[in-house]
């Protein structure tokens, strides 16, 4: 193990510091050799020039002959046309407009009163970085109440509106989908627009879209009146749009001030398109994933954030990182089978839960530690003589490092001023930035996600089979096994699929299906209900 006086002096050699942004990057606890970055220079310049091309509109999303434009949303000067550059001023315009007009009570609910909630609708990208903005950035002088239906889950619908009760009234309707077709957003949308409709309420006055533009929900939007749309371009992909009106707007009714988380992005976006690697924390945080993984993903990215507000961090990373660098194929067709896995809790609730495995269990992964400077807003209460909960804090997070270290255990510490929209706004830029880094360097396209789109197609797969189990027992009219199903459906290899289909229609009374008991999973029968 190295001593004190030679990881300080690894500390001063190693630390990114960028007080523009409020950030510094320690990777002091990853155990390169000195010769890692002169032997990675070549394959980094070659990322940063890449990097240059996608914002200068190079097609990234070959899948979809796509551009992908994230970058412009803070910084639309950046946009390869004009056109472009005033859509999305236009927006963040018509972003800042509405949410003055609720705020004030220009626009109202359906009732007079004026809007308290928001119940924003989405899936993925959709979801996860708004509900990381609306967690992190939540105080006492909110302007609105964040509420998500951020799955197809029937209880997780009652559950949010059995929460906002009779407050529904007062709950504007965010749905959230570029394509508009999302079947999960979709799902959500039709189960608000029901308990809409059972307190007495025509959902099309407590409703907006975010939407591309003539996309089945924007169609929709338009022919019932709602309150107004707003944009969603298809250069921007979902776990990047957090500074897109897929995530400002939420945050703008909130409360928050988007402006700034803008200007964090921004200035962020800055630093990290800086070619020299020592300067920009973005480029040598993904050539630490390199260093730590082998290129390969053979360890997990742990993230330890040690400020409560931080929690849904490693949420919102983990589909930003795994369904970007989650790949079969590189950019030449070879398979690979890419990846990166993401976990993480906080601190020091982390040493309560798995922390012990880290420290002595099986040693795969490297941790990212978040310090937070500022313990809170105002003075603290000393706890003991001279030390306040903060001070404990910071000792776990330093006690945690320190014992992993010790260990052999590779960490890497990003420490931020406080937790406030500008911020919120620099974390974001800089992870977006090093998923991008990232994916040059392994030779794979950060941004498409063909697993996905393999998923929603199997589910239709599905669900057009149960509409066939259902239809051949209603002809049927009699208790059939899954075996009798699938083969009367010329489907024999499928029976396993039709028993679970039946089993999960079965244990739904209002379905009409009853499942009659047997010894034997085979022989276990089912049937329309009297």
């Amino acid at each position: 193990m190295q001593n004190e006086t030679t990881l300080w002096n690894r500390y001063q050699k190693h630390l990114c510091h960028c007080p523009e942004i409020g950030l510094a990057l320690d990777i002091s606890r990853m155990k390169f050799p000195d010769s890692f970055f002169k032997q990675m220079e070549p394959k980094i310049q070659d990322a940063f020039s890449e990097m240059r091309d996608l914002e200068g509109g190079a097609i990234a999303n070959l899948d979809e002959g796509r551009m992908v434009g994230h970058y412009w949303l803070r910084n639309p000067k950046l946009s390869p046309s004009q056109i472009i550059q005033h859509e999305i001023e236009v927006a963040i315009e018509q972003i800042q407009t509405f949410s003055s007009k609720i705020h004030s009570g220009a626009i109202t609910a359906q009732n007079g009163s004026i809007f308290k909630n928001i119940l924003i609708i989405g899936i993925g990208g959709s979801a996860l970085g708004p509900q990381f903005v609306a967690d992190a950035l939540t105080s006492s002088s909110d302007r609105m109440k964040a509420y998500f239906l951020d799955n197809t889950d029937p209880d997780g619908f009652d559950k949010v509106f059995a929460e906002l009760g009779a407050s529904i009234s007062q709950t504007l309707a965010v749905v959230i989908s570029k394509s508009g077709s999302t079947k999960e957003t979709r799902n959500g949308m039709l189960e608000a627009k029901s308990a809409y409709q059972r307190a007495g309420l025509d959902f099309s006055q407590h409703a907006v879209a975010v939407t591309g533009a003539a996309s089945e929900l924007d169609r929709l939007a338009l022919a019932e009146g709602w309150l107004e749309r707003f944009p969603m371009w298809d250069w921007v992909g979902g776990r990047t749009s957090i500074t897109s009106a897929g995530g400002l707007l939420s945050a703008a009714l909130q409360g928050i001030d988007i402006n700034a988380l803008l200007e964090g992005a921004k200035e962020c976006d800055i630093v990290t398109s800086r070619t020299v690697v020592e300067q920009n924390p973005a480029a040598i945080m993904a050539l630490m994933w390199h260093y730590a993984t082998d290129g390969r993903g053979t360890k997990d990215l742990v993230m330890l954030p040690y400020k409560d507000r931080l929690l849904l961090l490693s949420r919102y990373l983990q589909q930003l990182i795994m369904e970007s660098i989650g790949k079969e194929l590189d950019r030449d067709g070879v398979t690979v089978n890419q990846g990166l896995t993401v976990y993480g809790n906080k601190g020091s609730t982390d040493q309560h839960a798995y922390v012990q495995q880290l420290r002595e269990g099986v040693a795969n992964f490297f941790v990212t530690f978040i310090e937070v400077l500022n313990d809170r807003n105002g003075s603290s209460l000393q706890v003991e003589d001279g030390i306040t909960s903060g001070d404990f804090l910071f000792g776990f997070f330093q006690g945690t490092r320190t014992a992993l270290y010790e260990n052999g255990r590779e960490s890497i510490t990003l420490t931020i001023n406080k937790v406030d929209a500008y911020t919120v706004g620099v974390l974001i830029a800089l992870f977006e930035r090093a998923v991008g880094f990232y994916a040059s360097l392994i030779n794979i396209n950060a941004y498409h996600q063909p697993g996905v789109e393999a998923g929603k197609k199997a589910a239709g797969t599905v669900i057009a089979l149960q509409k066939s189990v259902v239809e051949l027992l209603q002809r049927e009219q009699r208790s059939m096994t899954a075996d009798a199903v699938a083969e009367l459906l010329g489907n024999a290899e499928q029976a396993e699929m039709v028993f679970a289909i039946l089993r999960h229609l079965a244990a739904n009374p209002d379905r009409g299906i009853i499942q009659n008991s047997a010894d034997q999973m085979a022989e276990v029968t089912f049937q329309l209900a009297s």
